[in-house]
């Protein structure tokens, strides 16, 4: 079809232009609240310029352009490199996998991680708990203690005691099992998150910004119990929705390794 009489448009065009339409929008609404959206004005208006430059001819500044374009998807690339894993890691987890069948196994650790969880929650012990998913946690691990141990509540909430020279930093589960106890994890810059938030919190979200790992924190000021996911984190969840939200997660993980 023609618009006005003067150009054509085909319906895959106007297919096209809102595939680009809503990539455009999903890929600010993952940047929100960054400094990677103001990095992006600025290289757009860079851009706008070079547009100028080249519209009227100006012959130095389109050679100084023209050297400077040849660097910048490399610019692009280290730059934006956080956001680019993210989204990556979001495409890579396909939503066609997800099942909803555990084996007896991720049953009875999901069961005794969330009896931790409650027992925490109702004594205040601050915690932070990390289950690998896909991602390697490698790098995470090696920063703590290695303990390779069976998942149970009494371990998980000794860990957490406030007397332990392990309770600081995160307990990682992987496969089932408590590989490490005490471990760094990279800690979120998000503008987006409440200022309120603890660095247990913040934890979680920086881990989740840059994996896919599924983390459950503790407040130990309030008791309260959140999730983190994909960099958004569910805050005063109950217990119910705290095993829903796990068994969710680990089924998904289960099943796309196969």
């Amino acid at each position: 079809m023609n618009f006005f009489g003067i150009i054509p448009i085909r319906l895959f065009d106007l297919l096209e232009i809102a595939v680009v339409a809503y990539a455009l929008y999903k890929l600010y609404m993952w940047m929100r609240g960054t400094l990677a959206v103001s990095i992006l004005v600025g290289l757009m208006a860079l851009y706008l310029v070079q547009f100028l430059v080249d519209a009227t001819g100006m012959k130095i500044l389109q050679a100084m352009f023209g050297s400077l374009s040849e660097i910048y998807v490399l610019a692009v690339i280290i730059i934006f490199q956080q956001e680019i894993r993210r989204v990556l890691l979001l495409l890579g987890q396909n939503p066609l996998l997800r099942r909803f069948i555990t084996s007896h196994a991720h049953d009875e650790m999901i069961t005794e991680a969330v009896s931790a969880v409650e027992t925490m929650s109702k004594t205040r012990t601050g915690a932070l708990i990390v289950f690998k998913r896909s991602t390697g946690l490698r790098s995470f691990i090696e920063t703590g203690e290695s303990l390779q141990a069976k998942v149970s509540r009494d371990l998980v909430v000794s860990l957490f005691w406030s007397q332990n020279p392990l309770h600081d930093g995160a307990v990682i589960i992987s496969n089932g099992r408590v590989e490490a106890a005490r471990c760094i994890l990279p800690v979120s810059s998000s503008q987006k998150l409440s200022p309120q938030l603890g660095l247990r919190h913040r934890a979680a979200v920086g881990l989740t910004e840059e994996t896919d790992a599924f983390v459950v924190v503790v407040s130990e000021e309030t008791g309260g119990i959140s999730a983190v996911e994909n960099g958004v984190l569910h805050a005063c969840l109950s217990l119910d929705e705290l095993q829903t939200r796990l068994t969710d997660a680990l089924s998904a993980s289960s099943t796309a390794d196969r």
